[in-house]
C-alpha cells in the first residue's frame, strides 16, 4: 500500500537541514527493507511569521512509499526512531505518516495545509485533526511543534500543486536549448509548464536560464516551470530566484 511521511522542524543553523535528513530517511527505510519504492522529496513553503520558530525558510518534507500492509507499525517506529537519532541539537522534530486509502479524508487535509501557508495554526489543532482523520503524528524533541508542517506537509502533498521537488538538474549549459519531448525523456521529468500550469507542447522549444533547473509539483507531476522570453517565441527555465515562488 502507499503512504505519506513527513518531517519538519528537524534542523538548526549549523546541522543538515530537513531535506537532507528526509532524504537520509528514505533510503534508510528502502535499505531495511520497509520500503519498496519512494518518490522524489517535496519541500512545501510554510508561513513565515514572527510568532513561529524555523532555522531559515519554514519549509516541510514529504514524500511517498510504496510498503507492505503489516510493515506500517514497522515504518512508523523506524521513523520516530531516526528522528530522535538524527534530529539538530535544538530542533522541534514532528513526523507524520499517512495511509493513501479510500478512507483517507484528502479534503480536511489539503484544507489544512493550505491554512498553514497563510496563518499561524495551533498544535492543539494539529492533533485535533490526526485524531479525527485516523493519521500518525508525533513528536520527537523540543516544542514539538514540527507536527503542524509536518502535517500541513502531507495536506499540500496531497493537493497535488504544491512545493518544490528537492534537487537540482543539470540538463544543459547556460543559454543553450532543448524541446520538451527531449526534456521529459528524463527520468525526473514529467512535463513543462507555463505560468497558469498548463503543459507545453512536446515540439516547442525551452532555453536554459542558467545550469540548474529546478521541477516543482503541479498536478501531482514532476515538472519544470517556464517563463515566455519577452524579446521571442522562446520559453526560458526559472532563475533560482524566480522558482521560490512555488
Amino acid at each position: 500500500m502507499d503512504i505519506y511521511i513527513s518531517i519538519d522542524d528537524t534542523d538548526n543553523l549549523e546541522s543538515p537541514g530537513s531535506g537532507e535528513l528526509a532524504d537520509f530517511l528514505r533510503h534508510e527505510l528502502q535499505d531495511n527493507g520497509l520500503v519498496s519504492w519512494s518518490s522524489s522529496i517535496a519541500r512545501h513553503q510554510l508561513l513565515e511569521h514572527t510568532s513561529i520558530a524555523y532555522t531559515s525558510h519554514n519549509s516541510s518534507m514529504c514524500f511517498q512509499a510504496a510498503i507492505a500492509e503489516h510493515s506500517l507499525a514497522a515504518v512508523i517506529e523506524y521513523s520516530q526512531s531516526f528522528l530522535k537519532r538524527r534530529s539538530a541539537v535544538g530542533s522541534d522534530p514532528g513526523l507524520c505518516v499517512a495511509v493513501e486509502n479510500d478512507g483517507l479524508d484528502r479534503a480536511r487535509i489539503i484544507e489544512f495545509g493550505l491554512a498553514v501557508k497563510q496563518s499561524v495554526v495551533t498544535k492543539s489543532l494539529a492533533y485535533a485533526l490526526a485524531r479525527e482523520t485516523g493519521v500518525h503524528l508525533s513528536e520527537h524533541g523540543g516544542t514539538g511543534d514540527g507536527i503542524i508542517g509536518a502535517l500541513a506537509a502531507i495536506g499540500l502533498y496531497l493537493s497535488g500543486s504544491d512545493g518544490r521537488i528537492r534537487g537540482w538538474l543539470q540538463l544543459g549549459e547556460n543559454r543553450q536549448s532543448a524541446m520538451v519531448k527531449d526534456l521529459c525523456s528524463h527520468a525526473e521529468v514529467d512535463g513543462v509548464v507555463d505560468a497558469h500550469g498548463s503543459m507545453l507542447a512536446a515540439d516547442a522549444r525551452v532555453e536554459f536560464n542558467g545550469e540548474k533547473i529546478k521541477t516543482v509539483r503541479s498536478n501531482h507531476l514532476r515538472v519544470i516551470p517556464v517563463a515566455r522570453d519577452e524579446a521571442g517565441p522562446v520559453w526560458k527555465t526559472l532563475t533560482k530566484a524566480e522558482v521560490k515562488c512555488f
